[in-house]
Order: C-alpha cells, then sequence, then structure tokens
C-alpha cells in the first residue's frame, strides 16, 4: 500500500495513503493484534489532523493492518499515562489538534471504519467516534476494561448509549462480554456486515459514494447533526438557515444547481 508506514520497533505506527479524495488510516501493529501504544496514538492524531485540515481531504476511512482490527490499549505502555490522569485514547494533542475519539475537537470530515477480527475496547471506541461502520462477519467485540479494573475514558459510555439505547448499552458495558458482528449490527453500532476480507474495500466504496457529494455540505451536515447531539434542538434548528445561506454562496451549490439543470453529474471543487 503506497504511503504505508513501517513499524517502530515494537511500538508500531500508523500507515495513511491518499486515494483521490479518500484518506486511508491504518493501524499498523499486526504482530501484536494492533495494540494500541503512545507511538501510534501521536501518529493518529497527526493523521485524524491531517484529513480534518486538508482541503483536498474530504473522507476518511480507517481500518487495521493483518488479522485484527485492534485489541484495544497496550495496557502496560499506558498504566502510567493513566495513573496521572491521561484518557489513554490519544496523546493529549495540543489546542486544534483532533482528538481521535471526538470527545475533544472532532475531525469535520466523514469517517468510515472497517473492523475485522477482535476489535476490543478503543477498536469500539474509534469506530464510535467516528460516522459509519462496516464490520467483516468475523468481527469481535468487547468493551472489557471493567475485567481489568478500570473503565472505558475513549467515549464508549456515551456513544454506545446514544447508538444503542440504555439497555443494550448496560448489557454489553456492565458485562464486559464479547459480541459478534450480528449482535453489534442488530443494536446499531455497525451499519453493514460484510464477508471477512471484504470490509476494507467495502468501506472505501462508501467513502468515495461521500466523495461524490459536495463536501462542504457533507461537512456541514456532519456538523448539524453534532450540534443537535452537543448543545440540542434548539440550536440544531437555529443554525440551518445560516449555514444553508452560507452553502449557497459557495461555487459547488452553483454546480449543483447547474448540474441539476443540464441533467449531468456536479463536478464539485470543495468551494
Amino acid at each position: 500500500m503506497s504511503g504505508k508506514t513501517a513499524g517502530t520497533d515494537n511500538e508500531g505506527s500508523i500507515s495513511t495513503e491518499v486515494r483521490g479524495h479518500v484518506f486511508l488510516i491504518g493501524l499498523n501493529r499486526p504482530e501484536k493484534y494492533n495494540g494500541y501504544t503512545p507511538t501510534m496514538a501521536k501518529q493518529l492524531v497527526d493523521a485524524m489532523t491531517r484529513l480534518d485540515e486538508e482541503n483536498d481531504l474530504w473522507v476518511g476511512v480507517i481500518f487495521g493492518h493483518g488479522d485484527h482490527f485492534t485489541a484495544g490499549l497496550d495496557l502496560p505502555k499506558w498504566t502510567g499515562r493513566m495513573e496521572e490522569g491521561s484518557r489513554g485514547t490519544s496523546s493529549s494533542p495540543t489546542e486544534g489538534r483532533i482528538d481521535i475519539v471526538g470527545l475533544g475537537k472532532a475531525c469535520r470530515k466523514p469517517i468510515v471504519t472497517a473492523t475485522h477480527g477482535i476489535s476490543f475496547t478503543l477498536g469500539i471506541e474509534l469506530a464510535l467516534g467516528g460516522d459509519i461502520v462496516i464490520a467483516a462477519d468475523d468481527s469481535r467485540f468487547s468493551q472489557l476494561e471493567p475485567k481489568r479494573g478500570i473503565h472505558a475514558t475513549g467515549g464508549a459510555t456515551i456513544r454506545f448509549v446514544q447508538r444503542a439505547g440504555w439497555g443494550n448499552a448496560m448489557y454489553h458495558l456492565l458485562t464486559s462480554d464479547e459480541f459478534d458482528a450480528q449482535e453489534a449490527h442488530r443494536i446499531g453500532l455497525v451499519q453493514e456486515v460484510v464477508p471477512a476480507g471484504q470490509q476494507l474495500d467495502r468501506a472505501i466504496e462508501i467513502a468515495e459514494q461521500i466523495a461524490e457529494c459536495a463536501p462542504l455540505a457533507v461537512q456541514e451536515t456532519k456538523a448539524s447533526s453534532r450540534r443537535y447531539l452537543l448543545e440540542g434542538q434548539d440550536a440544531a434548528a437555529a443554525a440551518l438557515a445560516p449555514t444553508q445561506k452560507r452553502l449557497m454562496e459557495s461555487d459547488d451549490a452553483r454546480e449543483g444547481v447547474k448540474s441539476f439543470i443540464e441533467r449531468r453529474k456536479a463536478e464539485f471543487k470543495g468551494r
């Protein structure tokens, strides 16, 4: 894969690749089931911030190299940071940097996550921090922190409830059980289940479909939905008309109207 970054000793790395307007971000420590290290955390923050800031990158895809998405945090490498009060899901990004699970500054661009094999703890939280999840039918999920004497700090206790409802969230969060892709789909954590080996291709396909739409409009659509979750209906509703007015002043909106009249596919530029 072009743009792939080799593993750094035993610390792993994050690979990146640009395909048109789609930005692929890969967890790259396959010999350790992509167990997440501080080195990987720093590189993932860098990659997510790049996705957020570069105008030509319109959609992100997160996936795991090797046989598994991720076994979650490599706990021995994070214990000291946790004792100091770090959430353990990032390397304390500075002001303006993206929080990889979106609890701080969230990425403006849509993110499609492809899971397969073991997709534990941070794996679920990365998926929940994105927007659309495609799971291989061999995916195995577990938010098992209470079995280790800790609790999830990457958003699972919040977004699991939002996506799956209180009962489903408590069932899986409190039992720390392991559940499969079909159960994840049933409760809304996953949007599609595909045969193992097809999850990344399908995630890229969906990302490319999103990238055919006007990127500014896509970003404002995501922003509106996040505003509803974080600020409530009144705040989200109040921003609708002003946002639409601003979009209507863009070249892309003019192209959208023109392509409609001319009955052709629009060619958006992101401005």
